[in-house]
């Protein structure tokens, strides 16, 4: 058999389960502010890894936030690397609110459960079971693949990808593109259609801290420089505020897919385009493409006072923004504008927005392996409205795309398990997700 038609053996189908399972069952809780322990994940992975061939390394900016980078070796050496990476933090679950424990990692009913599940050490756990199979199998892929297992993802990166990124540059050496989680998986906007989205770009992250400032007074007094009424009037007119349309390449390319799909006769690449007007017709397919056509800012966060019969002299708020290729400088005129004279604002923490082709060969491959084992599918690129890892590797010239490839039941609603209660995943799910992941490595 051509080594183009090979696939993972059964092994691999049942380590892929196995591993989902184990790896959750490690919790690598990320609470931000440093309180997180990635190190038992992360030897995890690497002692999977070795037992493949590789030779790992684990790496740390900070005691116990342990990252993992391995290198398999390609047979063309002048071909350029590619970035496998994924990781190993998940973010906070409340066990009193689930159905099962979320770090029990129960197999039930032919699903795997628990925190992490789709979020995302189902990826981490493909990506061993595909490179252990080729470890069987004797097979080696045509470039060098760069496999990176990292730490803070769910928080600020500083210990992961920030950190592998500023102080480890030359582990991807020749590295050129990338892929990650959140993408690839099947979306069921009505019966008998299923959409398959590949991200090929993320809105940039704006996270932004915002200080007023008046006059300290008792509370019974008039005020007219009280800065709880500064900081709640610049927050409402944050949160009132219409971002315009703006379209990026991505989200135009995703839009004209979506319209062929309904069989809606428009020019997305027209003056006179109503966006707004299209993303009605599409109801609930909408969702893939809603949330990237504008910039966003949304309060989050508010902290003033420490009595309530006195007014402070300072008030806080904090607002998760999200910002569009080409459209960063526009978002800093708005929050200027937004804020007024009597609120400062400041960036909590910025990243860059990312665009990848959707017109590349690479993209053509991804489509090519999800379209292989579901020829009924139809693959849409699609810009993620948060943000991955992909945003720190960019700075090492790395092209990142979402692809974790996952086919799962219409009744599973996967934007929700993401940071929800009772995230989950099927067994078969994850046995599509490595036959597909492993049949784009091999023609990588």
């Amino acid at each position: 058999m051509a080594e183009e038609q090979r696939g993972p053996d059964a092994t691999a189908l049942d380590e892929v389960v196995t591993f989902t399972s184990e790896l959750i069952r490690i919790d690598t809780t990320n609470r931000g502010g440093g309180d997180c322990r990635e190190r038992p994940a992360a030897e995890y992975v690497a002692e999977r890894l070795a037992g493949a061939g590789l030779e790992p390394t684990l790496l740390e900016r900070t005691p116990g936030r342990t990252n993992v980078v391995a290198r398999i070796p390609g047979t063309d050496p002048t071909a350029d690397a590619l970035l496998v990476h994924g990781h190993l933090d998940v973010v906070p679950a409340e066990a009193a609110d689930w159905t099962v424990h979320p770090f029990s990692g129960e197999v039930r009913d032919g699903v795997v459960w628990g925190r992490g599940a789709v979020d995302m050490k189902n990826m981490d756990a493909m990506v061993l079971a595909v490179v252990r199979s080729w470890a069987r199998e004797g097979f080696r892929p045509r470039r060098d693949i760069v496999l990176a297992y990292t730490a803070d993802e769910e928080a600020s990166a500083e210990d992961g990808s920030d950190f592998l990124a500023d102080r480890h540059r030359d582990l991807f050496e020749g590295c050129t593109e990338g892929i990650s989680e959140s993408g690839a998986y099947s979306f069921h906007p009505e019966p008998g259609l299923t959409i398959y989205p590949i991200a090929a770009g993320e809105r940039g992250t704006a996270w932004l801290k915002l200080t007023a400032r008046g006059r300290a007074g008792h509370g019974s007094k008039v005020n007219t420089a009280n800065a709880v009424t500064r900081l709640a009037e610049a927050i409402s007119r944050i949160g009132a505020h219409q971002w315009p349309v703006r379209l990026t390449p991505t989200v135009r390319a995703a839009l004209a897919g979506l319209a062929a799909l309904y069989g809606i006769d428009t020019d997305v690449d027209a003056p006179d385009f109503d966006t707004d007007l299209l993303l009605d017709k599409l109801g609930p397919a909408a969702a893939l493409v809603e949330a990237t056509v504008r910039n966003s800012a949304n309060p989050t966060m508010l902290e003033a006072g420490y009595k309530v019969n006195v007014i402070p002299g300072q008030a806080v708020a904090y607002v998760d923004g999200r910002m569009l290729p080409g459209a960063e400088e526009e978002f800093v005129e708005t929050m200027d504008r937004l804020t007024g004279p009597d609120v400062a604002w400041e960036f909590h923490h910025r990243e860059v927005p990312l665009q990848a082709p959707v017109d590349s060969p690479t993209f053509a491959k991804l489509r090519a392996a999800v379209e292989h084992f579901d020829p009924a599918g139809h693959v849409i690129p699609f810009s993620m409205t948060g943000g991955t890892d992909a945003k720190q590797f960019s700075r090492l010239g790395i092209t990142g795309y979402g692809f974790t490839p996952l086919k799962l039941p219409p009744t599973l609603d996967y934007g929700a398990l993401f940071h929800g209660v009772d995230e989950r995943v099927p067994v078969d799910a994850l046995h599509f997700g490595v036959r597909v992941l492993d049949r784009y490595l091999r023609s990588a």
